[in-house]
C-alpha cells in the first residue's frame, strides 16, 4: 500500500518537469556555443572602444526615439543612427559577439523545436490568437 497522497502523486510530473528544465538550463551553459558567447560578451564589456561606441549609439537612439515620438525625426536622423549602428557592428569584438549571439539563438531555436515537437503548441513562439495557422 502506498503512503503517497493524491496531492503528492499529482505533483510528481510537475516536479520531474521542473527538475528536467533546471538540468537543461545547466546543460545549455555547458555548450561550447554558449561558452563562446559568454567569452565574447566579456570581451565586448572589457573593450573601451566597444563600450564608447555603445554609449554613442544608445545616445543617438534615445534622441531619435524622442524625435520620432514628437514627430521631429528626419531621414537624416535615421541615417545617422544607422551609420552609428554600422560603426558599432564593425568593431571586431562586437562583430564576433553578434555572430556568436546569432549562433546561440539558432541552437536554442533548435532545442525549442525538439521540446515543442510532442506538444500541440509551440511555447517558444510569442502567444497569439487562438487558432494560428
Amino acid at each position: 500500500m502506498s503512503t503517497e497522497t493524491a496531492a503528492e502523486t499529482d505533483s510528481v510530473p510537475e516536479a520531474t518537469v521542473t527538475r528536467l528544465a533546471s538540468e537543461l538550463g545547466t546543460a545549455i551553459t555547458d555548450l561550447p556555443t554558449y561558452q563562446a558567447f559568454i567569452d565574447a560578451k566579456a570581451r565586448v564589456e572589457n573593450s573601451e572602444e566597444a563600450q564608447q561606441s555603445v554609449r554613442e549609439f544608445e545616445q543617438l537612439r534615445e534622441e531619435f526615439m524622442l524625435a520620432r515620438q514628437t514627430g521631429n525625426a528626419t531621414d537624416e536622423d535615421l541615417q545617422q543612427l544607422q551609420a552609428a549602428q554600422e560603426q558599432l557592428h564593425d568593431i571586431p569584438v562586437m562583430a564576433e559577439y553578434l555572430e556568436l549571439q546569432a549562433d546561440l539563438e539558432r541552437e536554442l531555436q533548435e532545442l525549442n523545436k525538439m521540446i515543442s515537437a510532442p506538444l500541440a503548441v509551440d511555447f517558444g513562439e510569442k502567444a497569439g490568437g487562438c487558432c494560428q495557422d
